[in-house]
């Protein structure tokens, strides 16, 4: 984009921003609240009045604390706060009536009176019915019900109003603006939502320390110390003030779970109003899967690690019986899911030796603690919501043929990066107590700590999920969500899709970014927004931040490095344009959600290719390398600058350090204590004064003159029509002049001659309309400073054929590149298929194999679904294939990971990308690269008979395999991170 094109775009936004209404939206709901009066619709706030809200006395408290929020909500919006009455109907023409079946007697006696029917929402789990009735009452013309099947079902109902009338979820916590409308109007008919898809959807505050423990403790101080309970100095006061915003956010999100800050802090003991609350907002809670019991392991430590050592049954078990006891005793009023089992202290085995040598033990353990659970709660322990989740070693005892009572949820957990290891197979999914899924956003731990910024786009969100939810892991969804600021649009994500997976699919993805963008900031400039959104996550998910290094992108390969900065830069700059254009209330909202993550994405980026520029450069004994080296720190500065922007002058410092967290200086997997360049060796070279050339060329890391062989770019062709670059750089302090010139005249060199002080790029391209036909050979000779350097440059092409007649992809360069997407022939096998995932993957989306739970593996060449990719090879001989593909583990258990591969007619080739047996974890070096690379290679051999047309085909075999793309090297692959290009092609006429 250029500048003038910025500034039009921009400009466009603008007037759109300032023109068009900031429309009722609720994200993939019902759109049933317009900001103007409606025809049989129910004015919410009409004329400067806002409908009083009727609520009973008898409901839950919840239910009544949430009535105040409606309230303020639609104060908000309108400047008029309504009335809050209980227990009566005020004499009013229009009334807002509130309550939970069961609870409410003025909406029973509606149902009594068949006013309204609430047959599809009685008792349904969390479920809600908004619909206007005329003359409710005497004396009242219209009511406005929004009636529960329960608690949460109630508060949905009113918080999903708030959402429409244009309170955002993330209002408080990402300061997104309300927009004020004097009118408000609900549209006449039912209105329902509702059960959710999986019964309990939370988040896990975990990874929780520098950022948010320090803004906790900045805004809310210290737990105050003592002895009863025992609490040490300088422990973050993580209480009921901060939990609940955390509670409101996510009743907001129509989650209803959490597990809290578990690093330093002891939910219940630190602020014993912590769990009363909880309950009354109606959040079950939890604790961490090391947790068990309700018990936090700071309240052991606390207590008895001086005298104790850390929790362990085998050596403990009196003390350890009864401080579970205690904390069952202490919460059995709240609603709570009880983690069951026993891991050891920080996230450890709980005892040396594996399954064999402790399966007992904990078999012995679970049967203790649920008969403290039937003695404390419920002499039907059954009906005590239970969980055991199996984490690392845990899956470990489960496979080795543990297990636990069937009332008890298994929670899945994912390999910490966010892929699946395990979903339950056909006699698990009967199991009373269901199953659910324990995944991250955030991880702190090997192969590298990554809690800095999002890098989670949420097109993976949605292929692991949505197979949870096939395979029926659908009791329990948890994530883990770091600092909690920083991950929006991902958790919300996640949050929307536990409530309605029918809703969301790996087809509109991109819908939901937008429509979340249109309810942020309005309609105008949404699908810029979203294509921010992304962008940055997208590009940030390649690979995440803190796993990058000089090296990661290639600088001489395909302009990889210097591409992806542009991506970012591109991304940033016209979020930049934005935020300038933008109405100073929306501002802040948009820096956190948009411009922050995508700038500081950019820079990180930005500052490693200059730091790889600075190696490469003292490799060819550039004098420009220093330049590089001065231009890395400069970054390093404009980093910690926005770092402290974000802190300290962001919403007047409110969010003062949630931008503590380490991003630079990774040297293992912890994250550094500090960012710091101390882990890129930056090389400054003594250079001499006199000028002297050097020449590089694209493809090659030598120089010249100083390499015995001459240098030669990559090829050219006239499908493809690339441009190659020279750089003509000096090795001394002193400016030299330099001229090119090529020999042939359709080999044309962007600029014959000039000045060099430290480099010059040339772009080489090609006149096609002067090339001899065929294949054909050039120099471009660079000379300066007294040498001459001669760089080779060669075109080549198939004769007989042009790109108005290719149907299918042409090879150039010595490769056929393909995105997964763009297959030229699609076959599908009764349930079986391949499923387009929108903006899956590094470059541009995915195809997931997919079919009915439980069905055999297809069988290639016959029932086989397949993608069909027609090209043009140059030469006959063998071939390499390498195969891009999604990270997904070995989910089914006693199956691997398999697909099939073929060319024209031979017999498919079935390739095991994860076998049956592999275990995802620190010990296993191929799944510490992939989740690293986030994507798994897979490399087949073929033999090609003769040049010209030829047909692959991939199959499917196991469901789950996601392609993202097929690079066929044909000799000429050269090595980068995302591989070449996508080539030229044309696809087959739409039928």
């Amino acid at each position: 984009m250029t500048d003038r094109s910025r500034r039009g775009f921009a400009a466009m936004c603008l007037i759109l921003i300032l023109a068009l209404p900031h429309q009722a939206l609720s994200v993939g709901g019902e759109q049933y609240v317009r900001f103007a009066g409606v025809k049989g619709g129910f004015p919410l706030s009409a004329s400067g009045r806002s409908a009083p809200l009727c609520v009973s006395s008898n409901d839950y408290p919840g239910v009544l604390r949430i009535v105040s929020l409606f309230q303020s909500d639609i104060g908000n919006v309108t400047g008029v706060r309504p009335e809050i009455v209980r227990d009566s109907t005020p004499p009013s023409h229009d009334i807002v009536l509130i309550g939970t079946l069961g609870r409410s007697p003025l909406i029973d006696a509606l149902v009594k009176e068949k006013r309204i029917d609430v047959s599809k929402i009685a008792g349904e789990w969390e479920t809600f019915l908004v619909q206007p009735v005329d003359r409710p009452f005497p004396g009242v013309g219209r009511a406005l019900v929004i009636a529960g099947s329960d608690k949460r079902g109630t508060i949905y109902g009113m918080l999903g109003i708030s959402e429409r009338i244009g309170v955002s979820p993330w209002h408080w916590w990402a300061d997104v603006p309300v927009k004020h409308h004097k009118d408000l109007s609900v549209l006449p008919g039912r209105h329902t939502d509702g059960p959710p898809s999986v019964k309990y959807r939370g988040i896990f505050l975990n990874d929780e320390k520098p950022d948010l423990t320090n803004w906790v403790r900045g805004k809310f101080g210290n737990v105050p110390g003592g002895k009863d309970p025992p609490v040490p100095p300088g422990v973050a006061m993580y209480g009921h003030e901060f939990y609940e915003r955390v509670f409101e956010l996510l009743l907001r999100l129509k989650a209803n779970y959490l597990w809290p800050a578990m690093w330093d802090n002891a939910f219940n003991e630190d602020d014993p109003e912590n769990p009363e609350r909880a309950d009354e907002y109606g959040i079950v809670m939890g604790t961490s899967h090391q947790e068990p019991m309700l018990r936090a392991q700071k309240e052991w430590d606390r207590r008895y690690r001086k005298t104790l050592g850390s929790w362990n049954y085998a050596t403990n078990p009196d003390a350890l019986e009864s401080f579970w006891r205690e904390g069952i005793r202490r919460n059995k009023g709240y609603e709570s899911i009880i983690t069951i089992g026993l891991r050891g202290a920080d996230d450890t085995p709980m005892a040396p030796g594996g399954p064999e040598a402790n399966m007992a033990l904990l078999e012995k353990i679970v049967g203790v603690q649920r008969k403290i659970l039937a003695e404390e709660v419920n002499p039907d322990v059954t009906g005590v919501p239970q969980l055991w989740c199996l984490y690392k070693e845990v899956l470990d005892f489960y496979n080795a043929g543990m297990r636990v009572p069937g009332d008890v949820t298994l929670l899945w957990p994912d390999d910490n990066w966010g892929n699946i290891r395990r979903v339950p197979v056909a006699g698990e999914r009967t199991r009373r107590g269901g199953a659910g899924v324990y995944y991250h956003f955030d991880y702190h731990g090997g192969p590298r700590s990554y809690q800095w910024i999002n890098a989670n786009p949420i097109a993976k969100i949605w292929d692991q999920m949505s197979l949870a939810k096939q395979y029926g892991a659908d009791r329990i969804w948890i994530v883990n969500v770091g600092h909690l600021k920083g991950y929006e649009i991902p958790i919300e994500y996640f949050m929307d899709l536990a409530w309605n997976t029918d809703r969301w699919t790996g087809g509109n993805t991109g819908e939901y970014t937008r429509l979340w963008a249109q309810r942020e900031f309005g309609p105008a400039c949404a699908a810029d927004i979203a294509d921010i959104i992304s962008r940055y996550s997208r590009y940030n998910g390649r690979r995440k931040p803190e796993l990058l290094s000089p090296s990661t992108y290639s600088l001489t390969n395909y302009s990889e490095a210097e591409s992806v900065v542009a991506q970012f830069n591109a991304a940033a700059g016209r979020a930049g344009l934005l935020y300038e254009k933008l109405p100073a209330d929306a501002r802040d909202a948009f820096y956190e959600l948009v411009l922050f993550p995508a700038r500081a994405s950019a820079l990180l980026n930005e500052l490693y290719l200059y730091a790889g520029k600075n190696a490469l450069y003292a490799k060819q004994r550039r004098s420009g390398a220093n330049e590089m080296a001065a231009r890395t720190r400069a970054l390093f500065s404009a980093d910690t600058a926005l770092m402290g922007e974000f802190n300290r002058a962001l919403a007047g410092g409110k969010w003062d350090h949630f931008m503590d967290q380490p991003h630079l200086g990774y040297t293992e997997w912890r994250d550094p204590p500090e960012n710091s360049l101390r882990a890129i060796p930056l090389v400054e070279r003594d250079i001499p004064g006199p000028a002297s050339l050097g020449v590089a060329v694209e493809g090659s890391e030598a120089s010249w003159p100083g390499t015995e062989s001459g240098p030669t770019l990559p090829p050219f062709d006239r499908f493809n029509r690339q441009s190659r670059f020279i750089d003509v750089f000096n090795r001394g302090r002193s400016p030299f002049q330099f001229v090119a010139r090529a020999d042939r005249p359709w080999i044309k060199v962007s600029r014959g001659k000039g000045e060099v002080r430290t480099q010059v790029r040339l772009q080489v391209t090609i006149d096609w309309n002067r090339t001899p036909g065929g294949d054909a050979a050039g120099t471009v000779y660079i000379s300066g400073a007294g040498g001459e350097v001669a760089v080779h440059a060669g075109i080549s092409g198939p004769a007989g054929i042009d790109s108005a007649s290719l149907v299918g992809f042409m090879e150039g360069d010595g490769v056929v590149s393909i995105e997964a997407e763009h297959y030229t022939g699609k076959t599908a096998s009764g349930l079986s298929r391949w499923l387009r995932i929108e903006g899956y993957g590094h470059t541009l989306s995915g195809m997931r194999g997919s079919s009915a739970v439980d069905a055999p593996p297809a069988t290639p060449g016959s029932e086989s679904p397949s993608l069909e990719y027609r090209m043009y090879l140059l030469n006959k001989g063998n071939l390499d294939v390498d195969g891009v593909f999604g990270p997904t583990l070995n989910f089914i258990p006693g199956r691997g990971l398999r697909y099939a591969i073929s060319f024209d007619g031979e017999r498919p080739q079935i390739v095991t990308l994860v076998p049956q047996e592999y275990a995802a974890g620190d010990r296993n070096q191929d799944w510490a690269r992939v989740v690293e690379d986030n994507a798994r290679h897979s490399h087949t051999r073929h033999v090609i008979a003769s040049p010209g047309f030829h047909t692959l085909k991939i199959w499917m075999v196991d469901p789950g395999v996601v392609l993202e793309k097929i690079i066929v090297d044909c000799g000429g692959l050269r090595p980068s991170y995302l591989g070449p290009p996508e080539s030229f092609h044309r696809m087959p006429a739409k039928k």
